[in-house]
């Protein structure tokens, strides 16, 4: 078990403190800082709303939540990258006694996350590349990314540095089952979650 931080006043810590200024100024939007760089994503369009909920179903039948584990979402994941960096993952497993993990700003330590999971947006390079790096840094052991930009689900394994060493693409058409780790027998269904990211035309 890792050491929680002492929290500290956001006013020495100036990222944070623009963070949260940010936050109260643009209701809704996700303000992350990664690399030492604040990020502001918009509110989540529809389309994006619905991939969220399609994906956590699976989750709520299979049972993670409850016993060692919990499904949470915009839980604050604190990052080894910088010293004030931290992401907020869309939906989360962490281990049940998360709450005993909490370092600052709202944000918890990664030892306690076994997967996290990113519906990619407008700014998909982030949740491609940016956020991809700083998970592996942080350890944590299972990363599930929806890329609605180019229509597959990437399952990420195995953090080594920055990055995971092992990085499966799965395509429309085929099932996805997540590592036991996360505590259950969860299978996704590639096809069903894109659907659900793709905006509906009007009949």
């Amino acid at each position: 078990m890792s050491a929680a931080s002492v929290e500290r006043p956001h006013d020495e810590r100036p990222l944070i403190a623009e963070a949260n200024r940010l936050m109260d100024r643009l209701p809704g939007y996700r303000v992350e800082i990664i690399g030492g760089r604040i990020l502001a994503s918009p509110p989540p369009d529809g389309p994006h709303a619905r991939a969220l909920t399609t994906l956590m179903l699976p989750f709520v039948t299979a049972g993670p939540h409850g016993g060692g584990t919990e499904v949470l979402r915009g839980v604050g994941l604190w990052l080894p990258t910088d010293p004030e960096d931290y992401a907020i993952p869309d939906p989360v497993v962490v281990d049940s006694d998360v709450d005993d993990h909490l370092v600052e700003n709202n944000c918890y330590d990664p030892v306690c996350f076994r997967l996290v999971l990113e519906v990619t947006s407008s700014n998909w390079k982030n949740d491609l590349k940016t956020k991809v790096a700083a998970y592996a840094a942080a350890k944590v052991p299972v990363h599930v990314v929806v890329d609605r930009k180019h229509q597959r689900v990437h399952v990420l394994t195995d953090p080594v540095g920055d990055e995971y060493v092992t990085h499966r693409f799965h395509s429309p058409g085929q099932l996805v089952t997540l590592p036991d780790s996360i505590g259950a027998k969860v299978t996704l269904d590639v096809t069903e979650v894109l659907r659900a990211g793709r905006p509906r035309t009007g009949g």
